[in-house]
């Protein structure tokens, strides 16, 4: 049943639309929950689906340097080479399959990663509260909605307090609609006006809701706009673009070379059709055909890994940015520490008197004088204890520390609620730092606020002794701010409380009632640092990576925290947010140089932040959980959400997300983004110094007139099958022991100087051995000189793959087994390369000559010598390196 057009939800009254869906206000049970999801199915949209086969298969056929391969092909049979046509179709062919697999697999690990991003939803189920995937709404549940949530499904409020709702997505409405459950509107009023609907995708950016999930699915009115489904191509990275950038301007260098190499055959008076067909052959061998699609699978099965340890990649792109970061930009709660608040100490009127705080255990002794501060705790609190998981929190740590403590002084947190129900509330936004909430006590209305001590105190003009009430005197805000200072110089969370009674209930829900309050009394907690945490810092210090904590914690308790855990050194600086308001960009540009803590700020000053370390050229990654935090996350160059306590906008918002909420999480992301990074690199290293031999082989032997040493069908099989197995086995190399030991590499230096001077000298080294080979061959017979070129050619690349494992270490100090997908593929890539020259019909179809054992000894010698001279010429780097470093190291000591 489609519950969208057959009801105008907005202009029926609660009672008639329960009556109608066959719900209440306890919600479904489970047993009916299930019946009706298979009724209206799952609560997502229509997914746009895969491409198929076919269309993969067309894509690859469009591909510029696909068209020249089988333009080749097309050739060879004009010119009557029909057996070499034939293979160079058959090996496209293949190579075509090993593509569109690649890139299947990419997609499937792609769905996977959505899966794991799917929202939730706290929903009554059975009469409790219950936390389930937002897939498995259904139409009658009933759904609670709070600030930072995206709204699962299409609902009718049931009840509203200061709820604002962001439609822009649906409006076009930039401003965040007011919500009131309470009104009965029009049956024509328009979409953007029906103030008693909250509908599926939105945001709510204030306040709390419950509602009667009316619509779900494609049912929802979002589910109706056809281009918010699946609208992002997650292929489409800017890495995929840059590699295949590089392949079309490889592929017109090589028609330029082509038409070079057939002038100067012509010079020579070569005959026409080998001439074309070496041409064509130089033309295939620059032309790196699996490079775009190897680097993609490579970045998949990254973000696969990463997503095992905890690290959601949202989009493929982070992955390439992760490996550059330089600064990590880290809130401290739940993150840096455990999220896991605890009571330590208390204060009321008579502490204040003493001017210290008294720990939890020794309070409890005297449970009757602290009644009222454990009273305020409670009530002004929305977190409760999880139905399902005796002893966890639902809702913010902080207040379920204050619920746990109520409970440790025999107040049962259910049964306080249900004496004292509450009447009206005025939510914690962060630019006030306070909440508030009105209850019954007694029959009359009592006002209970928490919030931080300087956000507190100046609306306070009472202090509540044992005597009774009193105005409080500046004596007391004294000795109240040195019991703060103390708590917090302890690393301690302080959180004031203070209350009133009024005589009624504001009507307006904007309503303010922070004023002329009687302060109760501080508690003063703690969440202690994860110990793993100070290791994974370091780890970011040795890589070069700055930790900052940002933290709308007091001053001296994030310093406490971040002395702990190495964050601050000396000579870094500490700056508030009020601090920060009051600089200029260049101020703010100066200060980021050198601040490692940040206290008392604000989500938006997040974002100057921000901006201001990339101004100062650093790549910046920000964590971020809240409403607010979501343009300092899209500023960043990683957003990272938390998994756990991050709201739906913020994940929205991210390009990670870490699942435990864990700092450490991050660090393994960055090294997982390193060392794809650098494999990558590796892979790219390998193909085109294959590539280059290629090309140097065959263009030098057409410039001195001699024999084409390798056929097109050769280089052909060398880039199918001595070249894709092994590039993917390198894209799968475990991370070098000093990845965190080396500074970030800034994000857009893929082909790095070093890397090009590699590329063209290691190709040299392949070429000179490979042209060796050839004219040694070449003294028998043409078809001995090919086969020996051949095989030269194909095993140097087998050899050198080990090589490419490090650029800088001996390619002994790595296990022949560390990398098994390369060990395996070297094995099968050299068994293929056997069966072609031994099998005498195969031998055949790639024109080759048998080799005897002599020949054999040879090949294993030159195709051995490339990687010798590489690991000569690492050595000769290792030595300057290190010689150079002394040199410096002993300048600055003689300084």
């Amino acid at each position: 049943m489609d519950y969208r057009s057959t009801m105008p939800w907005h202009a029926k009254p609660a009672e008639e639309i329960c009556k109608e869906l066959k719900t209440s206000t306890e919600g479904l049970s489970d047993a009916e929950a299930a019946l009706r999801l298979k009724a209206h199915g799952i609560n997502e949209l229509r997914k746009k689906e895969n491409r198929t086969i076919l269309q993969m298969l067309w894509e690859q056929l469009k591909d510029p340097m696909i068209i020249i391969l089988i333009g080749a092909a097309i050739l060879s049979f004009v010119l009557h080479e029909a057996l070499e046509g034939g293979v160079i179709l058959f090996i496209v062919s293949v190579n075509a399959v090993i593509s569109i697999i690649q890139e299947k697999k990419a997609e499937a690990s792609l769905d996977a990663l959505k899966k794991m991003t799917t929202g939730r939803a706290v929903a009554l189920r059975q009469g409790e509260e219950s936390n389930i995937p937002a897939s498995e709404l259904v139409p009658g549940d009933i759904v609670f909605l709070e600030d930072g949530s995206m709204v699962p499904a299409d609902i009718r409020l049931l009840d509203s307090s200061s709820l604002k709702i962001q439609e822009a997505s649906l409006t076009g409405e930039a401003i965040p609609s007011e919500k009131d459950a309470d009104k009965i509107l029009d049956e024509s009023c328009s979409l953007g006006d029906r103030s008693n609907m909250a509908y599926s995708s939105t945001l709510v950016t204030y306040g709390r809701g419950v509602g009667i999930v009316v619509a779900t699915g494609m049912n929802t009115e979002v589910g109706q706009i056809a281009h918010m489904i699946d609208s992002q191509n997650e292929f489409d990275t800017p890495l995929k673009k840059k590699l295949t950038s590089v392949g079309k301007t490889l592929t017109i260098v090589g028609l330029v070379v082509c038409a070079l190499i057939f002038a100067i055959g012509f010079f020579y008076k070569q005959p026409l059709i080998p001439l074309l067909m070496t041409a064509i052959s130089l033309a295939i061998s620059i032309i790196p055909e699996g490079l775009p699609a190897t680097a993609t699978i490579v970045l998949a099965l990254g973000v696969q890994r990463m997503a095992k340890r905890g690290a959601i990649i949202r989009k493929l792109p982070a992955v390439e940015t992760l490996g550059g970061a330089t600064v990590i930009c880290s809130d401290k709660t739940g993150t840096l520490t455990l999220n896991k608040m605890t009571v330590t100490q208390i204060a009321i009127a008579s502490d204040v008197g003493s001017g210290k705080a008294r720990p939890t255990q020794s309070a409890l002794k005297m449970n009757g004088s602290y009644y009222e501060l454990i009273r305020a705790g409670a009530l002004c609190n929305n977190a409760e204890f999880d139905p399902d998981n005796p002893g966890s929190i639902l809702g913010d740590p902080t207040e379920g520390a204050l619920i746990v403590l109520s409970q440790k002084f025999g107040e049962d947190h259910g049964d306080l609620e249900e004496d004292c129900p509450r009447l009206f509330e005025q939510p914690f936004d962060s630019h006030r730092k306070r909440m508030s909430t009105i209850n019954e006590v007694g029959g009359k209305p009592v006002v209970f606020t928490k919030g931080a001590i300087d956000e507190l105190i100046p609306v306070c003009t009472k202090i509540l002794t044992a005597e009774g009430e009193r105005p409080i005197t500046d004596e007391d805000i004294e000795s109240v701010r040195r019991i703060s200072d103390g708590m917090a110089s302890d690393a301690l969370r302080v959180l004031a409380f203070a209350k009133k009674s009024i005589d009624t209930v504001p009507e307006d829900d904007d309503a303010d009632v922070e004023f002329g309050l009687t302060f109760i009394g501080l508690v003063g907690m703690i969440d202690p640092p994860r110990e793993e945490v100070k290791a994974a810092i370091k780890t970011c210090w040795d890589a070069g990576i700055r930790t900052v904590m940002i933290t709308g914690d007091h001053r001296i308790t994030a310093v406490a925290i971040a002395k702990e855990l190495d964050i601050w050194h000396k000579g870094d600086t500490v700056y508030t947010g009020d601090e920060l308001d009051e600089m200029s960009d260049n101020d703010y540009n100066n200060a980021v140089r050198t601040t490692s803590v940040y206290a008392r700020v604000t989500p938006e000053q997040k974002l100057k932040i921000v901006e201001a370390l990339k101004r100062t050229g650093e790549i910046v990654s920000m964590t971020g959980d809240g409403v607010n935090d979501a343009p300092a996350l899209k500023a960043a160059d990683i957003g990272i959400a938390m998994g756990l306590s991050g709201t739906d906008v913020a994940k929205e918002a991210s390009d990670m997300i870490i699942t435990d909420d864990n700092f450490t999480t991050i660090v393994d992301a960055v090294k997982e983004g390193r060392r794809v990074y650098r494999n990558i690199q590796k892979v790219i290293q390998f193909l085109l110094a294959g590539n280059i031999s290629e090309i140097l082989t065959i263009f030098i032997a057409t410039l001195f007139n001699f024999p084409a040493p390798l056929l097109a069908v050769h280089i052909l099989w060398i880039n199918l099958a001595t070249d894709t197995l092994p590039a993917l086995a390198l894209g799968v190399d475990p991370p070098e022991a000093d990845v965190m030991k080396h500074k970030p590499k800034k994000s857009g230096t893929l082909f790095e100087k070093a890397l090009v001077i590699r590329v063209i000298t290691q190709g040299c080294f392949i070429a000179a051995a490979t042209l060796i080979a050839f004219f040694i061959g070449l003294r028998d017979d043409l078809p001995s000189g090919q086969a020996m070129a051949f095989c030269t050619i194909a095993f140097s690349q087998l050899f050198y793959s080990y090589s490419q494992r490090s650029n800088t270490k001996s390619i002994f100090s790595k296990g022949l087994f560390e990398n098994k997908a390369l060990f395996v593929s070297v094995l099968v890539s050299a068994a293929l390369m056997l069966v072609l020259v031994v099998i005498p019909p195969v031998r055949e179809v790639f024109a080759l000559s048998s080799l005897d054992a002599d020949e054999w000894l040879m090949i294993l010698g030159l195709s051995l010598i490339p990687t010798a001279l590489i690991e000569i010429q690492k050595a000769i780097w290792h030595f300057v390196s290190k010689y150079s470093h002394r040199r410096q190291t002993g300048g600055q000591h003689a300084r």
